[in-house]
């Protein structure tokens, strides 16, 4: 390794000793003692590691002979995920400390799986890729059934096993198809295999079974099995965890092997793509209507949302591409100001998912029944908030690449979907009385739960530069300079 290779990985080199020096500790010195500490200081690794990121402004480079990728592009999804991921852990802190499940185990497994999906963003290789996403996915495995007093928790962390490995073999033999026919495992050599905008039969098939597994991994329908018992099993920070980090580093790892390995043939795996954003959008908008769990009903509003996300990266462009990113970010944004009023829901000391109980909330938390409002009617995608913005993009996007009837289609599932939405909205403010909700929110919980909801208006004015960022991380990703960096 040399010393090029070192400072190109160093930001996950660090997240990883960080990982293994907070688990001896913990051994050593008692998980009673040293989870609450561990946790706030994990929250702050992953933020300094975020800005260590986010201010890299060195030009693009490879390491480990082209295998990892570090560009624009990965330090843009690597930022969200990071803040994305510390925002989780803070805003759980209170409830895991109420629910008895503060154990220094789990921010060490949310760090582990933060590590894999660093490197799944950055992969340049299928062995790199496949490494990445493996060690995201035994983290969630384990994290999905942790608390283990609970049948639901153990029952979503077996379906997520099952279901993941699956996907995993999928992806795996899809991978080792596009080797036997590239003769490479490097993005940068399978698209160098790719002649004349022509792909051979048999790196087709590779590549469909790779966008299969890849399909379950951002909750694509019609692989998107797991996502609701998983969503309402899984503890709630769990699922909040869930709803954000992973989603944006399964996206951008789609990109980049979309883009770099295969980004001569676009029309190819535009197709399918388009085919599974159109079935996300609406099987999550339509399903989710009848749903009375809030974290169920989340899982569909996740997997319509990625429909939409899958929109922008259809159209095989640099403007589709900058909008899926800028969709990410606001979408992670949406997510941790919803699950931070999650965490907060309980009644007589026992957390409560049931919609009815949050009926007339207005009356007796006016504050954050607005906060609330804000937040759904951006997930719903009413101007002028935030998520209104996010969906315009993708759209547009879709429209500019010749995909009006993508665009169309988007519209429609949009319009049926915001009904379960502005449901709960109706629920706080003129609902019938029932039972109720007490919002019990800890500091960091208030400060993210209204923090989202203030940015997602704000937002509206100003995107503060990153639409810009985002821009260029696309063109990192799309250039044809870009793609073809690093051939041997």
């Amino acid at each position: 390794m040399t010393s090029l290779d070192f400072s190109t990985i160093l930001p996950e080199f660090l997240l990883a000793v960080y990982a293994m020096a907070a688990l001896m500790a913990g051994a050593y010195f008692g998980k009673d003692k040293i989870a609450r500490p561990i946790l706030w200081v994990t929250v702050a690794a992953l933020l300094v590691v975020a800005m260590l990121v986010g201010l890299n402004d060195s030009t693009p480079s490879t390491a480990f002979f082209n295998m990892f990728i570090d560009d624009q592009f990965a330090r843009f999804a690597k930022v969200i995920v990071l803040i994305g991921a510390a925002c989780v852990l803070g805003m759980s802190a209170d409830y895991l400390g109420r629910q008895g499940m503060m154990r220094f185990e789990f921010p060490v497994l949310i760090v582990l799986s933060v590590v894999g999906m660093m490197v799944m963003i950055s992969a340049g290789d299928l062995l790199t890729l496949y490494m990445g996403l493996e060690l995201q996915s035994l983290a969630l495995y384990v994290i999905a059934a942790f608390r283990r007093d609970s049948e639901k928790s153990s029952e979503a962390g077996l379906k997520y096993f099952v279901l993941g490995a699956f996907s995993s073999g999928l992806l795996l033999y899809g991978a080792s198809l596009v080797y036997g026919f590239a003769g490479t495992t490097t993005f940068a050599g399978i698209i160098g295999t790719i002649q004349d905008g022509h792909l051979p039969l048999g790196l087709l098939f590779g590549l469909v079974f790779m966008l299969v597994g890849l399909a379950f991994k951002v909750s694509a329908v019609p692989f998107h099995m797991w996502t609701p018992d998983v969503y309402e099993g899984a503890p709630t920070p769990v699922t909040a965890f869930f709803a954000t980090a992973p989603k944006v580093a399964a996206m951008a790892l789609l990109a980049r092997l979309m883009f770099s390995a295969f980004g001569h043939v676009t029309d190819d795996w535009g197709q399918i793509i388009a085919f599974l954003a159109v079935l996300s959008m609406f099987w999550g908008s339509i399903a989710g209507i009848g749903q009375r769990n809030i974290k169920r009903l989340m899982a569909y509003s996740s997997i319509a949302h990625m429909g939409f996300a899958l929109l922008g990266l259809a159209a095989g462009t640099p403007q589709g591409v900058q909008a899926m990113l800028l969709y990410m970010a606001i979408y992670t944004l949406m997510n941790v100001g919803t699950f931070a009023f999650i965490l907060s829901m309980e009644r007589d000391g026992v957390p409560v998912t049931d919609l009815n109980s949050l009926k007339q909330f207005a009356r007796s938390e006016p504050t954050k029944a607005m906060a609330v409002l804000v937040l759904m009617f951006s997930l719903a995608g009413v101007p002028p908030m935030l998520g209104f913005f996010a969906k315009f993009g993708v759209l547009q996007a879709a429209v500019a690449a010749g995909m009006t009837w993508l665009a169309v289609l988007g519209v429609i599932a949009s319009v049926i979907g915001a009904f379960y939405y502005l449901r709960i909205v109706y629920y706080m403010y003129f609902g019938e009385a029932g039972q109720g909700v007490t919002s019990r929110t800890g500091a960091v919980q208030y400060v993210a739960f209204i923090g989202a909801a203030a940015l997602t208006v704000l937002g509206a004015i100003s995107m503060f530069g990153i639409d810009d960022v985002a821009g260029r991380a696309a063109e990192s990703l799309t250039s044809v300079a870009q793609i073809s960096a690093g051939v041997e």
